[in-house]
């Protein structure tokens, strides 16, 4: 209880890549045990708002997903190039580029869509196709909008000034159908990570 998360991260990682050195295993392979076949897609945390920025957007945390990749490596730089080419926009659009708590800019923006809209123009202007090559995931982080975490949520900039769980998840699918967004419904088979083998 008296330990952070960035102590428990770091010792966590730490034991797990000694556990694999000592099995002469891969880090996934350990992991994963005998069935792991892929290697994670990176999420890669781009904008922050919610409880991790000192702004007004409600929703904590917007990520990429470069799951179009090929490789590992691959996926880290078309994410790192689109973080990039983020933060110019930003900049042309004079809004901040100093970072909230979690490492992803904090800018002043009105609400997800418009936050959205700006990761899929990044995207595009880095080269690559939203929804094929990087898809968008949220944290939403909607225990941290209700005073028990289960309701009534407050995203006010969202339209939702005081909802129950069938308007947050109403929210949730009509962000789901204008934007690329991945979901753990969706799911990827594994044909859709040939290649990370």
């Amino acid at each position: 209880r008296r330990l952070g998360a960035n102590a428990l991260l770091g010792v966590s990682l730490a034991v797990a890549k000694c556990g694999a050195t000592a099995t002469g295993q891969s880090l996934y392979r350990f992991l994963g045990g005998d069935d792991a076949h892929v290697l994670p897609v990176p999420l890669m945390n781009v904008i922050n708002g919610g409880a991790h920025a000192d702004t007004s957007l409600d929703i904590q945390e917007f990520m990429l997903a470069p799951v179009g990749a090929a490789t590992f490596s691959e996926a880290l730089r078309s994410g790192a190039e689109t973080f990039h080419r983020l933060k110019q926009l930003l900049t042309e659009h004079g809004l901040s580029t100093g970072v909230g708590d979690e490492g992803g800019f904090a800018p002043e923006l009105s609400d997800a869509r418009t936050t959205l809209d700006l990761l899929c123009a990044a995207i595009e202007r880095a080269g690559y196709r939203p929804g094929a090559d990087i898809y968008l995931a949220l944290d939403v982080a909607a225990t941290e909008v209700s005073s028990a975490g289960v309701g009534p949520y407050s995203f006010p900039g969202e339209g939702l000034a005081s909802g129950d769980s069938e308007a947050l998840s109403e929210l949730y699918a009509q962000l789901a159908t204008e934007y690329p967004l991945l979901s753990i419904e969706d799911g990827l088979g594994d044909e859709d990570w040939a290649g990370w083998a």
